[in-house]
């Protein structure tokens, strides 16, 4: 007659190291993939602590662990596709900049119309600059564009004596992939807003120009 098997013998046995980190690289893999899924379907960026319910975990060194892996596994492969750490503990998926301005028109964001993506270059190349200037620069209906871009958080003011300072914000830099390095972002702009640069540049001299000849300006009228 077979002996029933005693389960406390069983559980005596020795653990297997290798049957151990066969699991364990198992898990370290779905937890790669789903922070890699997480972060291509939020389209924005995500902090630790989002990424931690991602998965499972409440531990935000090992989430983080998992996101440097993640970051490396990212430059190794070598693609138009990044992962970069922002600050407040925050990381997104992203388009390179150098391939922004080639893929810029199947981007499905709101889109800016020419007006406003004009006084968004404008805010953004000259940054801090003051309310006043922009209008002046840029016409009265600057104040509707000035008010959309807060609305939509592409840029803050501040006051400055009496005067209201403008200037990008954090998102803008995240929606559009550039660095926080207002020097740094200046050079990747022209990438992004060169045709609004180079149009609102040659508007600007024009308007100058009407001003510096009036009296031909008269006679032409």
């Amino acid at each position: 007659m077979e002996k029933s098997k005693n389960p406390l013998v069983e559980q005596s046995q020795p653990p297997n190291p290798a049957f151990e980190q066969v699991q364990e690289n198992e898990r370290k893999a779905h937890h790669l993939a789903l922070l890699e899924a997480a972060l291509y379907v939020a389209g924005r960026p995500l902090d630790l602590n989002e990424l931690c319910q991602v998965v499972g975990s409440r531990s935000k060194k090992r989430t983080q662990t998992y996101v440097e892996i993640l970051m490396k596994e990212y430059v190794a492969r070598n693609t138009a596709l990044e992962i970069l750490a922002l600050k407040n503990e925050r990381y997104v998926l992203q388009v390179k900049a150098e391939f922004t301005h080639l893929i810029k028109k199947l981007v499905n964001r709101p889109l800016l119309s020419s007006g406003p993506l004009k006084t968004l270059s404008y805010i953004a190349y000259r940054q801090p600059i003051s309310q006043k200037r922009v209008i002046d620069v840029r016409g009265q209906h600057a104040y509707g564009h000035v008010k959309m871009l807060k609305d939509m958080g592409l840029i803050m003011s501040e006051r400055s004596g009496r005067t209201l300072a403008l200037k990008t914000t954090d998102y803008f830099s995240d929606y559009f992939g550039l660095t926080t390095d207002t020097a740094v972002m200046k050079k990747d702009l022209k990438k992004i807003f060169g045709e609004a640069i180079k149009e609102d540049l040659a508007e600007r001299q024009q308007k100058d120009t009407k001003q510096e000849n009036p009296e031909n300006n008269a006679e032409q009228a």
